[in-house]
């Protein structure tokens, strides 16, 4: 098992470091460091990277990354873990989703070194962190104001990406296509096997979204035989995979009075939604297009015409049953458990 470099930083098998890895300097002369925390098994293994606050605004998957390291008996006996809990420093200073240059980091891969600033963050990080890895979870959220269900977001027709993702266990698995610039089409040009983590809202932490990223970076890194095993723990989670998914949009703009929240079955024709004016006149209606299950939802009461209400995904099988089975997790992540310390 071989010395892993990052940046001028050297690390041994067994060893955990936390290092600081140069980006940029601000304006006023002050250094601008990529916070890096590296936990080495003395065993040889995979090497994984999870990473947070590519967009900067971002917070639940800083959280995560934050409690997980943190568990009291949390280990890594084969392989490498690199965890970087904010990949935007500087959206997180602003608490902007955005580079300072207005650039969205996600779409800016594999960057370059004498690009833009959002480039040079890119291309350090995937030169300085992915290229070493076999796998990476990347944690997001929602944008401001829109909440996601905990789902796990993949290219399924890979077949190690679908085994990852179903060893994860979110409620949900949604087939996603590669988009151009983005982290994740950055990683294939080093085979590196990416799973995208969306859920819970921008600026704002969410229990249920913070349990169950922590449960699945574990079950991961369980099922890479990266981890000891250690108590046999009651399966808590099934797989549900949806291939394809589609927003539904204001057919007005007005006041909303929603009928639905995130995890609920919908039937294709039902109102999800009433639009009115600030005098009360029903201006719309919102319908389902399709039956499926509700994964992502505007949360403001306010919209214009054309705009994405909701984010349904639509499964072969029975969606009520889908919607009992997610109601059944949140129970148990939240209530079940009494602290995170129990997702080992």
């Amino acid at each position: 098992m071989d010395s892993l470099k990052i940046g001028e930083h050297v690390v041994l098998p067994g060893q955990t470091k936390k290092i600081d890895l140069p980006v940029a300097k601000l304006y006023t002369d002050a250094d601008v460091n990529l916070p890096v925390y590296i936990i080495r098994g003395k065993k040889p293994g995979c090497t994984i990277f999870v990473s947070a606050a590519v967009h900067g605004d971002e917070l639940n998957g800083i959280e995560i990354i934050r409690r997980l390291i943190n568990l009291k008996g949390f280990k890594i006996s084969a392989g490498t873990l690199i965890a970087v809990p904010m990949v935007n420093v500087y959206g997180v200073v602003n608490q902007s989703r955005y580079m300072p240059d207005r650039r969205d980091l996600n779409r800016s891969f594999p960057g370059s070194s004498k690009g833009s600033l959002a480039a040079r963050v890119a291309n350090i990080f995937l030169q300085e962190i992915v290229s070493h890895c076999d796998y990476g979870i990347d944690l997001h959220t929602g944008a401001v104001h829109r909440s996601n269900l905990p789902q796990i977001r993949a290219h399924l027709a890979d077949e190690q990406t679908l085994a990852l993702a179903k060893a994860f266990g979110a409620p949900v698995i949604l087939n996603s296509d590669i988009i151009e610039g983005s982290l994740r089409d950055a990683a294939v040009n080093s085979n590196t096997k990416v799973l995208l983590y969306e859920a819970g809202e921008a600026l704002r932490f969410d229990e249920f979204s913070i349990r169950a990223g922590i449960k699945g970076i574990v079950n991961v890194l369980k099922h890479l035989k990266m981890m000891p095993k250690g108590r046999v723990s009651k399966k808590i989670t099934s797989q549900f995979v949806a291939n394809n998914s589609g927003w539904v949009r204001a057919t007005s703009s007005g006041i909303v009075s929603h009928h639905f929240g995130l995890g609920d079955q919908v039937k294709k024709g039902e109102v999800l939604a009433d639009i009115g004016s600030p005098y009360g006149e029903l201006l719309g209606t919102v319908l389902a297009h399709k039956s499926g299950v509700i994964i992502g939802k505007q949360n403001i009461p306010l919209v214009q015409e054309g705009e994405a209400m909701y984010h349904i995904a639509y499964f072969k099988e029975d969606d009520e049953a889908i919607a009992e089975h997610i109601e059944l997790v949140a129970e148990e992540l939240v209530n079940r458990f009494e602290s995170t310390e129990e997702l080992l």
